[in-house]
Parts: C-alpha cells; structure tokens; sequence
C-alpha cells in the first residue's frame, strides 16, 4: 500500500455527545510549529444543495512547516439536527486516491440518516488527490496505454515492454510532481486529518474509513492514540503485511469473489453454465484469449487482457453488479468487448473525454512510498511461480502491477509493522467474509493487532460491510458513532 515529522499525537479531551457542536477553533494540544495551520478559520462556501466547501492549507512537509504549503479541498454536509449535534464525523473512501469530496456529496446513501441528523459530514481529498494539491503524471493517451499493457507478460519482450510504460508513468510523475512525491506518504495524510480535526474544533477525531481509508485511519491512531474518539475502519487494510503478501492476498480474494459470482450464475442456471466449474471455466476462457486476441471496444481502444481482468474484477465489489459482470463474459466469448470495456473504465474512472481524476497515478504515489514494493524485474520473476501457484487466474497481474515501484524516484519511508495505538478508546473494525478487495483475515489482523480493537463480522459478498443491507452491521456501527458504545466482543453478523 502503500522527511518524518515527529509524533505530535497529545491528549485532546472528551468530545461532549449533544453539546450542540458549537466550539470554534482548535481544540486540544497544538503540535509545536503549526499553530498557523490548526487556527486557520476556513471560508465554507456553497458548493452544491445544502453543502458547504471549503479550501484548507497544511505543510507540503511536516518537518519544515514555515517551509512551501499545499492545499486541501473539503466538503461539508451540515448535520440536519443542528442543536442536538454531536460534532464532525470525516468520512475517507479509499484508494489512496478516491476523492473524499465525492464520497460527501453522497452522504446520503453513503450513510444511515441518524448519522446524518447528528453530525457534520466532511469528506476531503487527501494530498495529492483531485481537487487538493495534485500528483500529475500523465496524459490520457500514456494513462491508457499504461492501464492496457499486457498485465502477465510471457516473455522478455512483453516483460521489456510492460516496464517501459511503468518507466513513464514513474518519469512523469517525477517531471510534474517532484517536489510533491516525497511528501504523499499515508503518514502525511494521517497528520492533515488532525490539522482538519482542530480547525473545526473537536476534541477528538471521528472517523468511517473504507478500505485503504481503513490504513489511514490506523495510522492516525498510530500518531494521535489520545485524539482517538471514535473510529470505524471498514474494509480493513492490515499494516503488518509486506506488499507481497498483499498483493498475494488480494490475488486470493479476488478469486474467492469470483467463485461465489460462479456459484451464485450456476445455480440461477445463467447463460455461462449450470455448474460452478462451467462458469469459471468460461471466464478463464475469456481471459486467456484475450492475451492474444483483444477484443473490439469502443471503436477507438481495443479490449486488451489486462482491461478484460479489469473488466472481471470491478464487478466483485458489488453482488447488484454480478448481471453485469454475466452480460460481459457472454458478450466477450462472442468477440465483443464494449460491455467489458464499460466496467473497466468505471474502474478506473474514464471517461469519453479522459480520466474524471488522478487516482490512477495516486495510488503508486502513495504505495511505492508507503512502504518497500517490488524491487526489479529480475525480483519478480523470482516470485512469479509463487503468485501463479497462488493465483493462476489474478496471481501475475498483482505481481506485475507493482513494477511501478521498481522505478519509482522515491525511496519508500515506511515499512510494514503491527499497528498497536495504546491508549485510543475503542476502535472499531469490520470485515467482510467474502470481500474481493481486502480480504477478511486482514480485518482480522488489524483488530487483533489494535490494543482496543473490535472486530464486527459481516459473512457476505461485496466491499466493505456497513450500509450493504445488513442491519446487524448497521446497528452496531451507527451506536458506536453516536452514543460511542463499541460492542462488548468481535461481533459476528
């Protein structure tokens, strides 16, 4: 996944459930040197039907605040109850490189309505993210050759290949963002959130993160384990695990994913088998002749193997999707590729004009640095038959996705280690049995690893596990966040 600046965590205080939200300013101890950027009082203008936005200036480098400064963009969804409301919960989609605003400007079915009657949501883009202070790497073109390249090269010349254009996004990135590659780091972001915490004058941070936003949450606590209040980390990331079992990981859970879309196909009796072992079968089918035979896409880009696999994937983060990801396959078996190409642009957020943002390039930005990737090419050769062996199916594009890293011009700051937070209250984490994207025993680890984790259980399928139409998950979430009671035990749902 992914200069230090000392820990500047300190005690903040109790946040005060109902006291009506209105403190002003900063709140709690001020990291020495920062006074500037917790004090700062931001101009919240309209920006949409009842929201409020806001720009908010940090440290491009914790270690020099009276040095260069980036921005922050914000978006605030005031609480409906304003006399009865608690505070500010932020609220962080992932990535690293989805954008906080969006995910705002959809609170609405992002979160249960008792959330929003009692607190203010705020959503913002992390460093480097969309509307903040942008990493710039490429252009559409060069975006789009990247994301097509052949993901499980066989060869040299492929291999060769692939690490050109991993070369370019890695060039690019240092050409345009230089100054701001080596200060993109999750820790980074971790201390950005306090700086937000202050301004808006809680005591305490509240906080629902998913998926990656679950590895910034960690790390916040990490820093700041006495301005923990209360924190759902949803989807969770475990920061104990090296790149490498990541990615072999998620290799694994992507196939759990996709053999319960197959069972679910196959006892429908869908068009691609009435057997389990069919369906799979014609998936791989699809996926293995496309390595030599792309598929016709939009009458501009050819469906290459690496957009089938990312065509396939996207739909395992959502069980609404799986007639999707039928109507894809069958069509790609027949030699169509405009359905498939669809679900990979969503993935990727492309559109007919371009990418509607950055987090393609964010999110090497943010895990090269984060912590020690794929070192070379001879290194992952070394450990192809391990992924393969893992993974026949997704074992080689997670392998090779990383060789970003290779060449990345930033040496990584970080490394992988138990994440403990002594001293937070209680933190709340949630994994989902049947999650594609960050698998369940990941969840798992990182509760464990807390001092005052807790562990809630949804046995499903999909992405993250609060607000997917389990009420037990719901229930337990939402009065942990509004009256702060954590369940007693690891909950199972």
């Amino acid at each position: 996944m992914a200069g230090r600046a000392q820990d500047a965590g300190g005690s903040g205080g109790v946040a005060q459930p109902g006291g009506g939200g209105t403190t002003k300013g900063p709140a709690g101890p001020i990291p020495a040197g920062l006074e500037k950027f917790y004090q700062q009082e931001p101009n919240w203008t309209r920006c949409g039907s009842g929201q409020q936005c806001a720009t908010i200036t940090v440290p491009l480098d914790y270690s020099d605040p009276t040095g260069k400064t980036i921005e922050l963009r914000a978006r605030k969804v005031p609480a409906r109850d304003r006399t009865g409301k608690i505070g500010t919960l932020f609220i962080n989609p992932g990535g690293p490189g989805a954008s906080g605003q969006q995910f705002a400007s959809s609170a609405g079915f992002v979160l249960g309505a008792s959330l929003l009657r009692k607190f203010d949501v705020i959503g913002w883009d992390p460093r480097g993210v969309a509307d903040s202070t942008p990493v710039k790497c490429l252009d559409t073109e060069q975006l789009d050759k990247f994301i097509a390249a052949d993901g499980s090269p066989d060869d040299d010349a492929e291999i060769t290949d692939l690490n050109n254009e991993a070369k370019i996004l890695a060039d690019g990135c240092e050409q345009r963002s230089g100054e701001l590659l080596p200060h993109i780091s999750t820790k980074d972001a971790a201390r950005d959130i306090d700086v937000l915490r202050g301004i808006v004058g809680d005591s305490e941070l509240y906080y629902l993160g998913m998926s990656y936003g679950t590895f910034l949450g960690a790390t916040y606590a990490e820093l700041f384990p006495k301005n923990v209040g209360r924190l759902v980390l949803d989807g969770a990331v475990d920061p104990s695990q090296t790149a490498e079992q990541n990615n072999l990981a998620q290799a694994k859970g992507f196939d759990t994913a996709l053999e319960a879309f197959a069972e679910d196909c196959a006892q429908r009796n869908c068009r691609l088998g009435s057997t389990k072992a069919e369906v799979l079968a014609k998936v791989d089918k699809l996926i293995n002749d496309s390595d030599a035979h792309p598929l016709p896409g939009d009458g501009k880009r050819e469906v290459t193997q690496a957009l089938v696999v990312l065509g396939v994937i996207y739909p395992l983060y959502l069980k609404d999707f799986w007639p999707r990801l039928e109507d894809a396959v069958v069509d790609g078996l027949e030699g169509k590729g405009a359905r498939l190409l669809a679900l990979a642009d969503e993935y990727t957020d492309r559109t007919p004009t371009g990418y509607s943002n950055n987090a393609n390039e964010v999110i090497y930005a943010v895990n090269c640095v984060d912590r020690p990737d794929l070192g070379s090419v001879a290194q992952a050769k070394a450990e192809e038959a391990k992924f393969k062996a893992a993974s026949p199916r997704f074992g080689s594009f997670l392998l090779w996705g990383s060789i970003a890293c290779a060449n990345w011009p930033v040496k990584p700051e970080d490394k992988p280690h138990p994440i403990k937070a002594p001293g937070a209250k209680p933190i709340v984490v949630v994994g989902t049995t049947r999650d594609p994207a960050t698998p369940y025993a990941w969840a798992v680890g990182l509760a464990g690893q807390l001092d005052s984790g807790v562990l809630i259980t949804r046995d499903g399928d999909g992405h993250t596990g609060y607000n997917e139409g389990n009420q037990c998950v719901d229930n337990a979430v939402e009065t942990y966040l509004l009256k702060g009671t954590a369940p007693a035990t690891d909950l199972k749902c």
